[in-house]
């Protein structure tokens, strides 16, 4: 089908896109969670509006420890414990920042967010629409996600894609510590609410560069990892590193290039790297998580076969986890049901092959 490429050719954007990872020489090694910590902990120096509010933030420091020393240093006033009600949580955080504060609430779990939805769905999503831009609701709500821990039926679940479908949600996961510092600063700093999800396995696993000082990452902008012509990864979260493993042992087996791209912003998504990509390999992996029917995988894939049907050389392939209720306890099934570097690594060679 590339024949069809003569009839029109590929629109590249003229945006600005980080091609990687900071490296500066002065960047020092930060955990994923620790980039976290010192994000909130600067911004709530810099700015007195930010709070912290969620289940034992305070006096213990989170379940993870994120807020570790938040309470000693910022007081009762700005590090508030909260009952376990997760829709109180989301609706004081909707009233504060009517009342200009910039609050940042803590689900403890994704899996525990679902009590809370009629506030950040019908509530925060919509108060700038439905004042007619009068009002702002900039809140951030942040909550640990994904599986591997061995943390089965209530505290392993992907369900980024339910709220990606509310229109005036503002749906954000990093891959990175650079990018877990960076999208934490630009989503505390925006006027709409915004869902900051954590990959949990991620926290102390993960380590990298994180740049010093105002350091921010736009929404709506996707990284791309490594560039590469014969396959694309899209993928986004714990899965970037999967995915890392996978093109890196196809790679070496086949000679083939792999593009790998980390969509870092789901709402908004960058959808011009992503479709110019699409253009310019052929072939397109898309990987996630979470389980695969009407999922963030179906959205790019629909997204490409739209945008880029005439440049393809075969058809959009999804991995995503099985279409079943939840990620099992005993660890062999959650291997079974997770997605990792083996599986993609088996998808990426059939669709080399294709």
């Amino acid at each position: 089908m590339k024949g069809y490429k003569m009839v029109q050719a590929p629109q590249r954007s003229t945006l600005t896109r980080p091609r990687a990872d900071p490296k500066p020489d002065d960047a020092p090694q930060t955990s994923f969670i620790d980039a976290i910590h010192d994000t909130l902990r600067d911004e709530m120096r810099a700015d007195e509006r930010v709070l912290i509010l969620g289940e034992d933030v305070g006096r213990r420091g989170g379940v993870f420890r994120v807020t570790a020393g938040f309470l000693d240093e910022f007081g009762d006033e700005r590090v508030l414990d909260t009952p376990l009600a997760e829709s109180g949580i989301i609706g004081s955080a909707i009233g504060m920042a009517l009342n200009g504060l910039r609050p940042v609430a803590e689900i403890q779990f994704l899996d525990f967010i679902h009590p809370a939805m009629d506030q950040i769905m019908n509530e925060a999503a919509r108060i700038r629409y439905r004042s007619n831009n009068d009002f702002q609701c900039p809140i951030v709500i942040r909550a640990p996600f994904g599986g591997g821990i061995h943390g089965a039926l209530y505290h392993s679940q992907s369900i980024e894609a339910v709220f990606v479908h509310t229109p005036g949600l503002k749906v954000v996961v990093p891959a990175t510590p650079a990018d877990a510092k960076g999208l934490l600063r630009t989503a505390i700093r925006d006027d709409d609410p915004v869902l900051y999800l954590e990959h949990k396995k991620m926290y102390r696993l993960i380590k990298g560069p994180v740049p010093v000082g105002d350091y921010d990452v736009p929404l709506g902008q996707a990284r791309i990892v490594q560039e590469g012509t014969d396959a694309t990864i899209v993928t986004y979260g714990m899965m970037v590193h999967e995915a890392q493993k996978a093109a890196a042992e196809v790679a070496q087996e086949t000679g083939a290039s792999i593009e790998l791209i980390d969509l870092r912003s789901l709402k908004p998504l960058d959808e011009a790297t992503v479709v110019d990509s699409a253009k310019k390999t052929g072939k397109v992996l898309v990987v996630t998580e979470a389980n695969g029917p009407c999922s963030v995988a179906s959205e790019v894939a629909a997204l490409i076969g739209e945008q880029a049907f005439a440049w393809l050389d075969a058809p959009v392939t999804r991995v995503a986890a099985p279409d079943v209720p939840a990620m099992p306890f005993s660890p062999p099934l959650e291997h079974a049901f997770l997605v990792d570097a083996a599986k993609i690594a088996a998808a990426l060679r059939r669709l080399i092959s294709f």
